[in-house]
């Protein structure tokens, strides 16, 4: 399948600080996931994708619009659902009243049209029951629901999320999976998270950043296979590895060389993810 998104050299930096270094990545329809560690990259990558952040180089084109171009980047936002990572609200709006106006700022002109939209999207997100609520009086997880409706309004060809399940309980989530893979199934979706759980359920494709650089481009069962043969459970802790922890029967899961003892597991996406980071970027770039 061709790429919807194609990014080749991009760099931003904020004074000394290189966000971004060169980095090179593609993916297409369906639901790409985005890992790394605080500071990776990944939000500012997002923005740039968003078109609410000026990368300092390098080329992007996503929808097959070229984002150096303000006409084409005008046309992307008419294209594009966008939740970042810290959406603002305005606290005496009701749900209904703030999702029309975002409607309103997408060009949904016909008020039928925009209110039967409105309804869908909050339908979606099972708030509609709250339409007349205040955003006020929402708790967090109902605000980052709130926040992915308005990123659903007129069905974006790309959907971009950036750590869309925070505050949502363990039913929620579940829901958003449903979500977001029906909707993987027509378009893009780009879900930067730093839940490996969310990737693995979801996502045919995964990045991972570090150091502004994608250090991985796979699918999430070549991801796990990162970690194949360096996964061990045994009954004591090792003694030279600070990757294991205490699982809950008791025994210690470790990653890299075996504890005395040790017997092979099963790797996980959370595993390969693990291991490597835990290797020199420069060798997976």
């Amino acid at each position: 399948m061709d790429p919807t998104v194609t990014v080749h050299g991009l760099t931003k930096k904020y004074g000394r600080n290189i966000v971004l270094d060169r980095l090179t990545l593609e993916f297409g329809r369906g639901v790409t996931g985005l890992l790394g560690p605080n500071g990776a990259g990944k939000t500012t990558l997002l923005r740039s994708l968003a078109t609410t952040l000026a990368p300092d180089g390098g080329e992007v084109r996503v929808l097959g619009l070229d984002l150096a171009n303000p006409g084409q980047r005008t046309d992307l936002r008419r294209r594009l659902g966008y939740l970042p990572q810290a959406p603002g609200f305005y606290p005496h709006f009701t749900l209904f009243e703030l999702v029309e106006y975002v409607a309103i700022l997408k060009e949904l002109t016909d008020r039928r049209e925009r209110h039967r939209e409105v309804r869908r999207v909050l339908a979606e997100v099972d708030l509609i029951d709250r339409a007349k609520t205040k955003v006020r009086k929402l708790s967090g997880g109902m605000k980052q629901r709130l926040a992915l409706a308005q990123a659903l309004l007129g069905e974006p060809d790309l959907l971009i999320l950036d750590e869309p399940t925070v505050g949502l309980d363990p039913e929620q989530r579940v829901r958003f999976r449903a979500l977001v893979s029906r909707l993987g199934e027509s378009r893009t979706v780009l879900l930067s998270t730093h839940q490996t759980e969310d990737v693995a359920a979801l996502c045919e494709r995964v990045i991972v950043m570090n150091g502004g650089r994608a250090v991985f481009q796979g699918t999430p069962r070549e991801l796990a296979a990162v970690a194949s043969s360096q996964v061990w459970i045994s009954n004591a802790p090792p003694s030279d590895s600070r990757l294991f922890w205490r699982t809950a029967d008791g025994r210690y899961r470790t990653l890299g060389d075996p504890p005395p003892g040790a017997a092979p597991a099963t790797p996980t996406v959370e595993d390969g993810y693990l291991l490597l980071l835990g290797k020199p970027v420069g060798a997976e770039a």
